[in-house]
């Protein structure tokens, strides 16, 4: 037997998207909690340091109380933002099923701006179905969300 048939089979979601803000622009999105409740949810205990907990609050769901549990394990500044993302309970099939997953952003210069790379990775299928179906759909919003944001953020500069 081989490694790779002891391992669950996961799978990841990936966006790669390029925006016309610069990275230091995209990088202030990702790592500001005021600016992370506009464009996703609002964090609880957080600040971009490697290590640190934080928290987001979502839709409770049988034996999950809804809390998204979240670490800080990456941090290179205009480069690569990553943490940990876990939550539900084993015994909640679907919806709240547990999810022990990453999210990485990862930036780097483009024609005209900034290319954002998403990956949310290590959905263990077929038993987090639902939540890599729903997240693949809401990360494309949430990226929406994000460039909005940015753009906010490049009007009030030029305003200053």
């Amino acid at each position: 037997m081989t490694d790779a048939a002891l391992k669950p089979d996961t799978h990841d979601i990936v966006l790669d998207e390029v925006f016309p803000h610069a990275p230091e622009t995209i990088w202030t999105a990702l790592t500001s909690g005021e600016l992370i409740a506009r464009w996703m949810m609002a964090p609880t205990g957080f600040e971009p340091v490697e290590g640190k907990h934080f928290t987001f609050q979502t839709t409770p769901a049988g034996a999950w109380d809804g809390i998204i549990r979240c670490q800080v394990l990456e941090v290179v500044p205009y480069e690569r933002f990553a943490y940990a993302w876990k939550g539900g309970d084993e015994g909640n099939i679907g919806y709240g099923s547990r999810l022990d997953t990453v999210v990485t952003f990862i930036l780097s210069r483009a024609d005209g701006g900034t290319r954002l790379r998403l990956v949310h990775s290590g959905f263990v299928l077929p038993k987090n179905d639902t939540a890599f179906r729903s997240m693949s759909e809401g990360w494309k919003k949430v990226v929406r969300n994000l460039d909005a944001v940015a753009a906010e953020q490049d009007a009030s500069k030029r305003l200053h």
